[in-house]
């Protein structure tokens, strides 16, 4: 895992996105086409707006969606697909393909096994992530599933993660936010070729030191992504502020 901490979340929002972009340039000089994972949440602002300003040729990409919540229609402002239509699909207009999670799809399951057959016929080049502040990765929440092979698995949201919705403005209290949701696996995320990983703000400074100290979990899902062989861990100093005690960017 490379640490990379910025003085600001614009910067490493830039960087995050540049680092990515390489990639995929990198995939499609090699094989003609990339595809990618994009997430979601306030962690992704930056990078997301840097990402789309970039030069790439988006109809050469396949974009797969990270996680959604059940039930939860696309005009609700706490959905994923409306969060990734208006700040990623609108503003490239000619991405190739972008396999949302229908989250209000009549039968979940029939959901999650359309989504995994899509993805087990590709190989992910960019998974763009965040941890949350729990540690979870996508809506792996502790004690995560690290065996499963299934690509996406419904899952229950433990209450720190449903508080931590609240206090993001996405819902007005613990009781909105939906029990479960559809998220891509543990094991799905590991097999992406690189994964740049986003992570600003204090409140994720708990998350970070488990992250980079924690011992390999299902207890401390993100923990898991010291295993992955080319993860760019990405952090403002304020979210570093629990592993590290300087005042400039760098790497450790």
């Amino acid at each position: 895992m490379r640490v990379c901490i910025f003085s600001s979340k614009d910067d490493l929002g830039f960087h995050a996105a540049f680092i990515g972009a390489r990639k995929i340039l990198s995939a499609i000089e090699q094989k003609g086409s990339a595809s990618i994972i994009l997430a979601t949440g306030t962690s992704q602002f930056e990078m997301l707006k840097a990402l789309v300003a970039m030069d790439i040729p988006w109809e050469k990409v396949d974009v797969f969606h990270l996680d959604e919540y059940v039930g939860i229609p696309i005009n609700h402002k706490a959905s994923f697909r409306k969060y990734l239509k208006e700040k990623f699909v609108e503003r490239v207009k000619n991405v190739r393909s972008f396999h949302y999670i229908n989250g209000d799809a009549p039968d979940i399951q029939k959901e999650t096994a359309r989504l995994s057959a899509l993805i087990r016929k590709v190989e992910i080049d960019v998974a763009f992530i965040g941890i949350g502040e729990n540690g979870h990765i996508a809506f792996n929440d502790p004690p995560a599933d690290f065996l499963t092979d299934s690509p996406y698995i419904v899952v229950g949201l433990d209450e720190a993660c449903r508080r931590q919705q609240v206090r993001e403005g996405w819902f007005a209290s613990v009781s909105d936010v939906p029990s479960h949701a559809v998220s891509m696996s543990v094991k799905q995320i590991m097999r992406s070729k690189s994964i740049i990983c986003t992570v600003p703000d204090e409140r994720k400074a708990m998350a970070v030191e488990m992250a980079l100290h924690a011992p390999i979990s299902p207890e401390a899902p993100c923990s898991i992504l010291r295993s992955h062989s080319d993860c760019y861990f990405m952090v403002d100093q304020m979210a570093a502020s629990k592993v590290i005690k300087i005042a400039a960017a760098g790497i450790i």
